[in-house]
């Protein structure tokens, strides 16, 4: 019974309206104005319409069954008496009542379409207003911008934003949404959508391109179902955009401190070979000067090996930064591979003594396409590194082949391997093979520079080994082109 006496209350008011307007015209046909019965039909019909239309389908009904009586009692003859037999009553009822429901029904979908126009006005404004909070750079983590710029644009009672990267949960709004952090987890992990009807709470995921990124939980239903899915998708965008933009600013001071050590370790390169010249003068004028003991020869042949393994290393080192600074740039022509080989073992002569050095590269191999000093570079580092990680007395084979529209060198050693977890990192900068690092000297860039070099020719460097069995290095220059060959 409370709850019945406030519900009339509230539609008392229209009810009276109705019922007030239809009086007031049968007042004023009745004392004021006389007019013919159809005048004052079509007036009752323009009331029940502007009831329907005004207050809804009860007022209109009640307005239509006052309508009828008034008209039956007051205008159509017998006035004064209450006859619903007659035929022109019940067409008068009849229409008046279809006109009711007719007109109600109109005007309540008008109202209705005018209500969701203006509810998904405000909810695009309110998103709109979101995404514009969300470009703004805050204050504390993303996920808590988000449930904050959250609560505040869709006045709603509580957020809770579960970010799956950080694994937190952050919580915004006048109150605390009666969500559990098992729930908001379960619906990123399984993507899935849940809702307590009773506690007005709905949890949604939050995914972009399949990947789940975290959930969205809110308490009340002033969003609907569409502008939830559009918040969640709108935080998945911000998320990613965040993580994009991370990326992309690690990725920008990675390089900007590769530059600067480039440029550092070019400077640093460049200051010591300016003493090294003059050093290694020195020291092979006083080696060639046959005055001096043999005890101060020993000393000086030391100088001399020492001084020439420092300016290999800062060698490799001004390679290294030209190659990082982007300064490679090759001066490509038609070269033959046979005397690029031979070059550079005449060039490590006097290194390879006592060594037995395999050739078997044709003469008449194609030309290739090559830098004939960068591709100089790479055969003397792959060499270099053999006489070094490789006993004094065994043999190196060199060996070149055509693939067609490359050619292949490999250099084979004898030594003791590479074993095969270190093989694809035995390239990178700086990387040495953990069994050779303590008692062999060098600095890990040689085959470093040679990968750079041979992947600007368009190429590829490759190892093949067996603990035990030896090392074969292998590297692959484009042809010249048959229509460029002479």
């Amino acid at each position: 019974m409370k709850k019945i006496l406030p519900a009339l209350s509230r539609s008392s008011p229209p009810i009276l309206g109705a019922l007030g307007l239809v009086a007031g015209i049968t007042y004023f046909y009745f004392r004021v104005l006389t007019v013919n019965n159809v005048t004052v039909a079509l007036t009752f019909l323009l009331a029940v319409l502007t009831a329907a239309a005004g207050w809804g389908l009860t007022e209109a009904l009640v307005a239509s069954v006052a309508a009828v009586f008034c008209f039956n009692y007051f205008f159509l003859p017998p006035a004064g008496t209450l006859s619903i037999a007659d035929p022109q009553n019940w067409a008068a009822l009849l229409a008046f009542v279809v006109t009711a429901v007719v007109a109600s029904h109109l005007s309540s979908s008008a109202r209705k379409q005018a209500r969701e126009s203006a509810r998904r006005r405000t909810e695009m404004e309110r998103l709109y207003t979101l995404s514009r909070n969300l470009l703004l750079d805050g204050h504390g983590p993303l996920a808590q911008q988000i449930a904050n710029a959250a609560a505040q644009a869709f006045e709603l009672e509580g957020v809770a934003f579960f970010d799956r990267s950080q694994g937190g949960i952050y919580r915004a709004g006048p109150h605390d949404v009666p969500i559990g952090d098992n729930l908001m987890r379960d619906a990123a992990v399984q993507g899935t959508v849940f809702h307590d009807g009773r506690a007005k709470t709905t949890v949604v995921p939050i995914t972009l391109g399949g990947r789940p990124l975290g959930s969205l939980g809110i308490q009340g239903d002033s969003v609907s179902e569409t502008t939830l899915h559009s918040l969640a998708n709108l935080a998945a965008i911000t998320l990613e955009r965040a993580r994009v933009q991370e990326i992309a600013n690690r990725a920008e001071a990675s390089r900007q401190s590769g530059e600067l050590k480039s440029t550092l370790l070019d400077a640093l390169a460049h200051e010591f070979k300016t003493p090294l010249t003059p050093i290694k003068a020195a020291v092979t004028s006083m080696l060639a000067d046959n005055c001096s003991s043999p005890t101060h020869r020993e000393l000086l042949s030391i100088v001399n090996e020492e001084t020439e393994r420092l300016n290999k290393m800062l060698t490799d080192s001004i390679q290294m930064s030209r190659i990082e600074a982007g300064d490679l740039q090759l001066n490509r022509s038609p070269s033959s591979l046979f005397a690029l080989v031979w070059r550079q073992i005449e060039r490590l002569a006097d290194d390879l003594q006592g060594r037995e050095v395999i050739v078997d590269v044709p003469e008449d191999l194609p030309l290739v396409s090559a830098d004939p000093e960068f591709i100089g570079i790479v055969i003397w580092q792959m060499l270099n590194n053999a006489l070094r990680y490789t006993p004094p007395h065994s043999a190196i084979t060199l060996r070149g082949r055509d693939e067609g529209a490359s050619i292949v060198l490999s250099l084979e050693d004898t030594g003791s391997g590479i074993p095969e977890a270190e093989q694809q990192e035995i390239f990178e900068k700086f990387y040495r093979g953990k069994q050779v690092r303590e008692r062999i000297p060098g600095s890990g860039m040689g085959l470093a520079i040679a990968r750079e070099i041979v992947q600007a020719h368009g190429g590829r460097i490759w190892v093949e080994s067996e603990p035990g069995k030896g090392a074969r290095f292998l590297f692959s220059i484009p042809c010249v082109p048959r229509e460029q060959r002479v």
